[in-house]
């Protein structure tokens, strides 16, 4: 495995592109080509050396060959898909075909390219690629910390909350589950708090926005 790139100040400096081909060559042809443009990219010449390294943590995009002696880019991508990985992938062939290319998108993958491919053109799907890498790494994040945070609440505040997303006021709730409106509201404060949220409505709004689930009321 080599390392190739350099951080710089810009808008992939907290980014990379892993490389996965067992043409050794053209990893390292194509790690110069985004170096160029100061993006990071790591080689690895097997899905084996890439598992072992790959960080789920870290905004990146993926350059996957589709042919590889140990396992074959597909079964890579079976595999990020089963641990519901947010890496968008770019699979690259010298022997693709409709069938390879239609199988690869339907699975999730941003783009197929055939080799020899276009220097700029592959570039500016790697830059639009790390984009939205970064889109899906920050949406993913914000979705682990409002599941930590629903986490924190008690039965009853998630209850309460569940109400409160169905659009009952306090005096609705209050009767609904046989406690006071002095009660429902320090229930509603201590939401608020433990959420680290401006406001109960705009956690409501967060977590319906990432589509979490609320328990059944």
């Amino acid at each position: 495995m080599t390392a190739n790139g350099s951080l710089a100040d810009g808008p992939a400096h907290d980014s990379v592109v892993y490389i996965v081909d067992d043409d050794q060559e053209l990893c390292a042809s194509l790690a110069w080509l985004l170096e160029s443009v100061h993006i990071r990219s790591v080689c690895f010449p097997g899905v084996s050396a890439f598992l072992q390294s790959y960080d789920p943590q870290q905004p990146a995009c993926l350059v996957l060959d589709v042919r590889m002696p140990e396992a074959s880019g597909f079964e890579l991508q079976d595999m990020l898909n089963r641990t519901c990985s947010a890496v968008p992938i770019i699979f690259v062939s010298a022997h693709g075909d409709i069938r390879m290319s239609v199988r690869a998108l339907q699975h999730g993958a941003v783009d197929f390219l055939e080799k020899p491919y276009d220097p700029q053109h592959m570039l500016d799907v790697v830059q639009k690629t790390l984009r939205t890498a970064r889109e899906r790494f920050a949406r993913s994040a914000r979705e682990s910390e409002l599941r930590a945070r629903l986490d924190s609440l008690t039965d009853r505040e998630l209850q309460i909350l569940g109400l409160v997303a169905d659009g009952l006021p306090s005096k609705s709730i209050a009767s609904r589950l046989g406690i006071s409106v002095k009660t429902v509201d320090v229930h509603r404060t201590r939401i608020r708090e433990k959420a680290g949220a401006v406001s109960i409505t705009t956690l409501v709004r967060d977590v319906l926005q990432a589509g979490l689930e609320l328990p059944s009321r």
